[in-house]
């Protein structure tokens, strides 16, 4: 049987030209309230998901530090897989390993710094005595009350209240320093441990299409962080080095231990580092003796350009493959950031911004 024909009178919804909901829904959008309802509850909504990562931000550091040391212990870990290990087995060696460093650095290191800091503070008086006996210094201080102030800003107690917040603040700071120690060793651990199942997983965020691509641009960037984590770890380990043996043959083998040890870990950090370790070096060498001082100045201005233009270009030329002066850029835009953390993150992440760059954006713009 066929449908029945409509009546001659009877207009249907289609041919009034009803909108429906979607036509409703057009309608309410374009009624000055209700777009200004919704445009104020979307500004609300992102101004409370601002203020949610804002309030796990620190967290979020921790993660991201985790990952980034994961990442560098990651080369350690597929090197013992190809000589036989397990994934598993080379997690373990790995963290005893890392364990026994901590341990020995520990039982070793600590007690000889602790003494070598006791007896610079215990030399503190005779270094001030041999700066006041200074030409350069008498005149700067008659000019300018240098040693007064200085007296009176430490010992009014602002100095130490202004810098830990008084003893309270000491207490507190230790613990949390302690407790994001903790939770970074966790996380590295975990994510070392998981790190092919969690690059498998953030892949397969991607389309099906661009999965192989992604996979291989990512997996660089991985390996690119973790030959920057150890190569970082390798030049330090030069300074240090190089300045122990350096103070023992000047004459401050009684400081040498913790003085290489500060050079070490300041090394670490990009483009400041190296100058803030010879300074200190350098200062408590002229408080010694100016012509230590001195030798002490020469020292380091060769080392660090032997460092600069041979050890740092040799060690990192597989790692970041990035100009020198995106390097400065970046270590400056995150040491604004996250201070310290942020500088050390920067030199990798500018590194991987730059390959997916050339990886990516270059060959679209190129077939377009």
């Amino acid at each position: 049987m066929s449908a029945p024909a409509a009546r001659p009178g009877r207009v249907t919804r289609e041919a009034k030209g009803h909108p429906g909901r979607a036509g409703a829904s057009r309608t309410l959008l374009a009624h000055p309230f209700a777009l200004g309802f919704f445009a104020a509850a979307g500004a609300l909504l992102a101004w409370w998901l601002g203020t949610i990562i804002l309030s796990v931000s620190s967290l979020l550091t921790l993660i991201v530090v985790a990952l980034f040391l994961a990442a560098g212990l990651n080369p350690v870990v597929e090197l013992l897989g190809r000589r036989g290990l397990s994934r598993a087995w080379s997690v373990v060696v790995v963290i005893v390993g890392v364990v026994l460093a901590l341990v020995l650095f520990v039982v070793a290191l600590v007690p000889v710094i602790a003494d070598q800091v006791s007896a610079m503070v215990e030399s503190a008086p005779g270094w001030v005595d041999s700066l006041q006996s200074n030409r350069l210094f008498q005149q700067l201080d008659e000019r300018y009350d240098v040693l007064q102030k200085a007296e009176d800003y430490a010992t009014s107690g602002s100095f130490t209240q202004r810098l830990f917040g008084g003893a309270v603040g000491v207490g507190v700071a230790v613990l949390s320093s302690l407790a994001n120690t903790f939770i970074v060793i966790v996380l590295t651990l975990y994510f070392l441990a998981s790190l092919p199942r969690v690059k498998s997983a953030a892949y397969r965020l991607a389309p099906a299409s661009r999965r192989p691509k992604v996979s291989s641009i990512g997996d660089r960037v991985v390996d690119n962080i973790g030959a920057y984590v150890s190569g970082a770890f390798v030049v330090a380990f030069c300074a240090g080095l190089s300045s122990l043996i350096f103070l023992f043959v000047v004459g401050l083998g009684e400081y040498a231990v913790a003085l290489a040890a500060v050079v070490a870990l300041l090394d670490v950090i990009p483009m400041i580092g190296a100058t803030l370790g010879a300074i200190v070096v350098s200062l408590i060498g002229l408080a010694t003796d100016p012509k230590i001082g001195l030798i002490c100045i020469v020292f380091y201005i060769v080392y660090q350009q032997v460092e600069n233009y041979v050890i740092y270009p040799r060690v990192m030329a597989r790692s970041v493959d990035i100009p020198g002066s995106v390097i400065v850029i970046a270590a400056l835009i995150g040491a604004g950031l996250l201070g310290v953390i942020g500088a050390l993150l920067a030199i990798p992440t500018a590194a991987a911004i730059l390959l997916v760059v050339r990886e990516v954006v270059v060959p679209r713009l190129d077939t377009r």
